[in-house]
């Protein structure tokens, strides 16, 4: 990758715009060298110096002070070196502050939220377009291009898989060790720093980033796949020699590039880790402090929230990991460990947000198919039909990455019990929508309450992947078999014979699956929601454009 040439300081990766609220936002840089990176905006320069570890460069600038309701060109500087845009021609990047009073004053503009997950890196290239199909993140940064900014995202949420640690692209495979089954893996913090560089760094995906502020969740691929799917797993993972440099790798580097600009500024001001990272005296210090957070957070996941929520006019947005903060004990399953979850439980309860959204990488509603296979799976697995079925339970549970909400029964039930809650309490929300990706297709779910059918509240699982990696021909077909009603009702009835009982909850699946590459929109005002669907459709002559799939009123 070429840096953008600014003197002797050059950008190697970003800028991107990370947190955006009224009148502050984030901005993060990775540099060349050590050096100052200077955001000027709005009649402002604002600045941090960068901070090294690992021998890379970085910044998080703060900005305070900006207009709300607008729409802010930047441009950035490394020692006052102008560097961004690189072109005066170039679409400027831009910081779109959100109105002050945004709900309820029957002028604010709606709210858009546009999200998915699983991106592989690959070229524009006929070659890569059909290893990988179309880019989603590439049309959906050429369509807004021409389209007025009143309409863009308000933020785009990465849902898991930004990076695939164990399918590494060319040419940057050939320079990374290979694992034991021969193949090549990143491990080291390196190894995933040219990770994010390839992904980020494609000029379209490099203008959207700098744009629309993200916020961003880890899943499997982003450490390897499968991570934490059972405590076998676990065990079998850890023992393996390299473990803790795979850790540590994944981890620290998750902190720099994607959980860092997570934060507020509020937030990241009270953060200790960052605190004790910008207060070291030198980057191996540094990559000491980042490295003991990584190995606390995965072998005592109470010790670092990854979890993070932000507020946008009349929604609540709860981004939740379901990655690190796992209990894997066989009978006492949890996607979501008990301190999560009273977090989160107060956060949904204590909103007065008219929408709550909760992005999880994992699906909460499934094909009632698969749902009905997990549930099944999870109580062979804790014995409910003999000790014979144990492993073989397990083994089909590794094998087919029955791994999901409904595989996590406690979970599940926890999620269900909360939802009723919320809606049948004193302030009901207009809607709760989960926001997954992960399955490598696009659906919407539709849900009711058994026992609370008179609820205003609407509730929807709205499920977008891939970004850019499709399943093959075979694997959409099966998933298409397990959508099936008749599939569903069969594998239902062998789930009760394994004692699984039926939930307050039912759901059906109006729309989709679709399989195509594209990104999904949420829409939503004080009192309607809406999902628009865009598919990048695969093809001979497949091009990076979206077409509109469907659009759906949620509430």
């Amino acid at each position: 990758m070429t840096p953008v040439n600014a003197g002797s300081a050059r950008i190697v990766l970003g800028p991107i715009v990370r947190y955006v609220h009224e009148t502050e936002a984030t901005i993060w840089v990775q540099a060349s060298v050590a050096c100052t990176v200077t955001v000027l905006c709005d009649g402002q320069e604002c600045s941090a110096p960068t901070w090294t570890v690992h021998g890379r460069h970085y910044a998080l600038v703060q900005l305070a002070g900006l207009a709300p309701g607008r729409a802010h060109p930047y441009w950035v500087q490394l020692d006052e070196s102008a560097v961004w845009p690189e072109q005066i021609e170039d679409t400027p990047s831009t910081i779109r502050t959100l109105p002050r009073g945004m709900p309820g004053d029957g002028t604010s503009r709606p709210v858009r939220i546009v999200f998915g997950s699983c991106y592989r890196t690959g070229g524009q290239d006929p070659e890569s377009v059909k290893a990988l199909g179309p880019d989603a993140l590439v049309a959906l940064a050429r369509r807004m291009r021409d389209t007025p900014d009143e309409e863009w995202p308000d933020a785009l949420c990465l849902l898991g898989d930004q990076v695939y640690a164990d399918l590494p692209p060319q040419p940057l495979a050939d320079s990374l060790p290979r694992g034991d089954d021969g193949l090549p893996r990143a491990s080291t913090f390196d190894d995933y720093a040219a990770l994010y560089e390839a992904a980020w760094s494609q000029p379209d995906v490099r203008w959207l980033l700098s744009t629309v502020p993200t916020c961003m969740l880890l899943d499997d691929h982003d450490l390897r796949d499968d991570w934490n799917t059972s405590q076998s797993w676990r065990e079998e993972a850890s023992a393996r020699p390299g473990w803790d440099i795979l850790v540590t790798g994944a981890l620290s580097s998750y902190w720099v590039y994607q959980h860092l600009g997570n934060l507020s500024p509020a937030q990241l001001d009270a953060d200790a880790v960052l605190r004790a990272v910008l207060d070291a005296p030198s980057g191996d210090d540094r990559a000491q402090i980042l490295d003991d957070m990584a190995r606390r957070a995965d072998s005592q996941p109470t010790t670092m929230r990854w979890s993070f929520v932000r507020d946008i006019g009349p929604v609540r947005l709860l981004m939740l990991d379901t990655r690190c903060s796992r209990s894997l004990e066989p009978g006492r399953r949890r996607l979501v460990d008990d301190a999560e979850w009273k977090w989160a439980r107060e956060l949904v309860l204590g909103a007065r947000a008219r929408h709550i959204l909760i992005g999880t990488s994992l699906p909460v509603l499934m094909l009632p198919g698969i749902h009905q296979l997990e549930g099944w799976n999870e109580a062979v697995c804790d014995g409910q039909w003999g000790k014979r079925w144990v492993a073989r339970g397990e083994k089909l549970r590794r094998r087919i990455d029955l791994e999901h909400w409904g595989a996590f029964r406690g979970s599940f039930l926890a999620m269900v019990d909360l939802v009723i809650e919320a809606a049948t309490g004193p302030r009901p929300p207009v809607s709760v929508l989960w926001l997954s990706g992960d399955v490598h297709s696009s659906y919407i779910a539709t849900a009711s309450l058994d026992d609370h059918p008179e609820v205003p509240t609407a509730i929807h699982q709205l499920t977008m992947s891939p970004f850019r990696n499709p399943l093959p021909r075979g694997v959409r077909w099966a998933k298409k078999m397990l959508g099936s009603r008749f599939t569903a009702a069969a594998l239902h009835g062998i789930a009760r014979r394994a004692r699984v009982d039926d939930v307050g909850m039912d759901w059906t699946i109006p729309h989709g699956p679709w399989f195509d590459n594209g990104v999904m929109t949420v829409e939503l005002d004080e009192d309607h929601a809406r999902a628009h669907i865009d598919h990048v459709p695969a093809g001979r002559d497949a091009q990076a454009v979206l077409r509109h799939t469907r659009s759906v009123a949620l509430a």
